[in-house]
């Protein structure tokens, strides 16, 4: 992450402090004032300062014995009443719900932002393989169903972050391009896209895309499983019950044509 001090932003306070608070999100376990200085390149007293502010405001608690910081669950309550809130949670998680108990497989909805898709809701359901995936994450473009849907699906500005992020990976780390444009082309003819293992070892995932009245582009619903159940090529079954729960949302928003 980049040096967030040298932000022009005129608050650069309010700044610094969404800053930890997602870097503490993304850690997903308690955290050392030291790593997270380092983490976003400020100084340990300034994010010291920060982190008493967010105790006192019970955003954030700190580990008597461990000294480490966590977020506490005031930060989800907050989130889960603005997702409450907003039409396409209240359309989405009736089908999500729906979904999850015909094919007992989990259900998330994504939405599209600059860097990826962030996971807004989760509908689990018990299996051997834990999914890990929280709400509030942030699925890379180019390693995730969601993110190739997007690519497939959404504008020019996502093809834009695509690049700056494989600019910023190491050479090995980047993928075949043509395998990349396959994968995209294949969400758009198809209207679904898969990533077998490349979010989370061992789990696929099946999204398709959520159009809103004026036919945009708005979100993805996604059937998130072990590579066991849903397979590289996954099933008919999966494919047809996710894409009949995007264009259910979509109409459910207003979208009159879904595109596919």
């Amino acid at each position: 992450m980049s040096d967030i001090t040298n932000s022009n932003t005129t608050n650069q306070s309010t700044v610094a402090a969404f800053a930890i608070l997602e870097e503490m999100a993304a850690r997903g376990e308690p955290s050392r004032v030291t790593d997270l200085a380092k983490a976003l390149g400020m100084p340990r007293a300034r994010v010291y300062r920060y982190l008493h502010t967010l105790v006192s405001l019970g955003y954030v608690r700190q580990d008597p014995a461990t000294e480490r910081y966590r977020l506490t669950l005031k930060l989800f309550h907050l989130g889960q009443a603005i997702a409450d809130g907003t039409q396409l949670t209240s359309a989405a998680r009736p089908v999500m719900a729906a979904l999850r108990d015909r094919i007992g497989q989990t259900v998330t909805l994504s939405i599209p932002e600059e860097t990826g898709m962030r996971v807004i809701d989760i509908v689990r359901v018990e299996t051997p393989v834990q999914i890990v995936t929280r709400p509030g994450a942030i699925l890379p473009l180019h390693t995730s169903a969601q993110g190739k849907v997007a690519l497939a699906w959404g504008g020019p500005g996502y093809r834009a972050a695509l690049e700056t992020a494989l600019a910023a990976l190491a050479p090995g780390d980047r993928p075949d391009p043509d395998w990349l444009e396959d994968q995209i082309a294949h969400a758009r003819q198809a209207g679904w896209a898969v990533a077998p293992e490349e979010t989370l070892r061992g789990v696929n995932a099946v999204a398709a895309p959520i159009f809103d009245i004026e036919g945009r582009f708005t979100a993805t619903i996604t059937i998130v499983g072990s590579v066991q159940d849903i397979k590289p090529e996954p099933a008919e079954v999966f494919v047809d019950a996710a894409t009949g729960a995007a264009r259910e949302i979509s109409a459910e928003l207003g979208c009159m044509e879904y595109p596919l």
